[in-house]
């Protein structure tokens, strides 16, 4: 059990998968569905911290040493404020909870990064939307399984 936890813990952390892909094939490899629903949305809203500092550490590290790197970061910064300044963090919740391709934690992250918000605004924003987006993958496997069921026997 613990080696297929490990399975879901990954793709969670995952870039591609996060908990799109966790909680399919923790539910699909016969894990408790509780278990792995709180697993991978515990893993993929602490992909949150890593990536922050990554990306800051990055930016001092290597941005800030080549001018056009820097203009392109400053740029997006100019122009994400009038959206920052619209929608505020809700916005970043609502991005991040859609359950779609190129939406999540590391993209959230990512966008809240590039736009200068204060990293415990943000987290808080990215984890509600990792909660959001769990709840929705959750039900429609849960449900599709149900429906299956229903179907088969």
């Amino acid at each position: 059990m613990l080696e297929q936890l490990w399975i879901v813990i990954i793709a969670s952390l995952s870039p591609v998968l996060e908990l799109r892909g966790g909680i399919p094939i923790g539910v699909g490899l016969g894990l408790d569905p509780l278990l792995v629903i709180i697993t991978a949305v515990v893993f993929n809203a602490l992909v949150f911290f890593p990536v922050f500092a990554a990306l800051g550490l990055l930016y001092r590290r290597l941005f800030e040493r080549f001018g056009w790197a820097r203009r392109i970061i400053e740029r997006i910064h100019k122009k994400g404020r009038p959206v920052i300044e619209r929608y505020g963090v809700i916005g970043l919740v609502i991005f991040v909870a859609v359950p779609l391709p190129v939406t999540g934690a590391w993209t959230g992250t990512i966008i809240a990064w590039l736009l200068g918000l204060d990293w415990r605004r943000s987290f808080l924003a990215v984890a509600l939307g990792v909660v959001i987006a769990g709840a929705i993958v959750s039900a429609v496997v849960l449900g599709g399984i149900s429906v299956l069921n229903f179907f088969v026997k």
